[in-house]
């Protein structure tokens, strides 16, 4: 094998101290979470002990504003930070983009008194959030979502079923988007819900392909109630609210598939350029040779998507068309180089002797969340051609 340093990318970074910043989660990512990743996922354990590091770090607000503990970080340093930690393990890099996408809501749209409450623990305080829209019946129809919430007086009572929720059951606090109205969008409202709300429980985790060590849950609302200082945003604009926080999830599935494909190439690399065969390296022979070049350069040109959008997101400017295409892009690509980086490593690859094949069963997941890649189609070719029509 390489002596080949894993996951090293020359980044073009926009200030030193956001230099300094991905080198700090550099070091974090190599030295806390990369030599414990295969194990952990083998064993299905979830790192809460990193996160509460991430968050002690400053890492877990970056896109936040440093008026409630963030970062002010724009979110071109921000994807790269989420790459770093993807292309350590991506249990990891997904969760603190999930956390994020979960801090959306209050950020974005609370009052400056739940700001105020709420966003120091959130991005700072050692707390981990979770995003609860997909249902068992609504998935990528999301606005045909079920569950209820009722008005009590001060208070809300929710009531219905949330499925597919990383970190379902370890959570500190829930964003849920729940109806409050009419059906369709219009009758959708935003909520914080606390972990231990009384009637809140979460069903036993998925047993899934990859990224076993992230828990994915249903959760059950069982009378749940929360007062009215907890509905983020005014009545019926949940909806709106979740597509906002999509558009930047979205992105941050982007990141994380480029730090999944970018740890693939890594491996592939440094097996092709150690391992002998007919006398010589197997990086010797052309077929290789194009196989590793074409990986790096889906790689590189998806980096440079994601980072686009986020320039644009950035600056004020709308993103969602860039953001989908990144997310639909980004995920393929890094499904296509898993499966490659098995290829050049031959019988190993598909042992558990050596990542790629781990990483392979977590690419597939990237193509499915936060949108399937159907979707993001669709929302592309509505940019192109408008709505359908029917």
């Amino acid at each position: 094998m390489s002596d080949r340093a894993p996951y090293l990318v020359e980044r073009r970074l926009p200030t030193e101290e956001s230099r300094e910043l991905v080198a700090l989660v550099r070091d974090i990512a190599q030295r806390e979470i990369a030599p414990r990743a295969a194990q952990e996922e083998e064993a299905g354990r979830f790192p809460r002990e990193v996160f509460s590091l991430l968050s002690e770090s400053g890492l877990l607000g970056l896109p936040y504003d440093s008026a409630y503990g963030g970062g002010d970080q724009p979110y071109e340093v921000y994807l790269q930070v989420l790459e770093e930690l993807a292309a350590a393990r991506l249990t990891v890099g997904l969760g603190v983009s999930v956390h994020s996408l979960a801090c959306h809501a209050v950020a974005g749209y609370g009052t400056k008194e739940q700001r105020t409450e709420h966003l120091p623990a959130m991005l700072g305080g050692g707390l981990l959030g979770a995003y609860c829209l997909s249902e068992p019946a609504s998935g990528s129809d999301a606005a045909s979502l079920r569950t209820k919430a009722v008005r009590d007086g001060d208070d809300w009572v929710l009531t219905g079923t949330k499925a597919w929720i990383t970190h379902g059951g370890i959570a500190d606090f829930y964003t849920v988007l729940a109806r409050t109205g009419v059906e369709g969008p219009r009758g959708i409202t935003a909520f914080l819900v606390p972990g231990d709300a009384e009637g809140l429980n979460a069903a036993a985790p998925e047993k899934k392909m990859g990224m076993k060590g992230s828990p994915t849950a249903q959760l059950n609302f069982d009378g749940v109630r929360v007062g009215d200082a907890r509905r983020i945003g005014e009545e019926g604009q949940g909806f709106a609210i979740a597509l906002s926080a999509l558009d930047s999830g979205r992105l941050g599935i982007a990141a994380c598939a480029i730090g999944v494909a970018q740890a693939a190439l890594s491996e592939a690399v440094g097996y092709a350029t150690g391992r002998q065969q007919f006398g010589r390296p197997i990086a010797d022979f052309q077929g290789l040779r194009f196989m590793l070049a074409d990986m790096a350069t889906q790689i590189e040109a998806g980096r440079a998507l994601y980072l686009e959008a986020a320039r644009l997101r950035d600056e004020g400017k709308p993103f969602s068309r860039q953001a989908a295409m990144a997310k639909l892009f980004c995920t393929d690509l890094a499904m296509r180089v898993t499966v490659d980086a098995v290829q050049v490593l031959g019988g190993y690859g598909y042992t558990q002797d050596f990542p790629v094949e781990r990483l392979m069963r977590e690419a597939k997941v990237l193509q499915i969340v936060e949108g399937t890649n159907q979707i993001q189609r669709m929302v592309i070719a509505r940019h192109l051609a408008g709505p359908e029509t029917r």
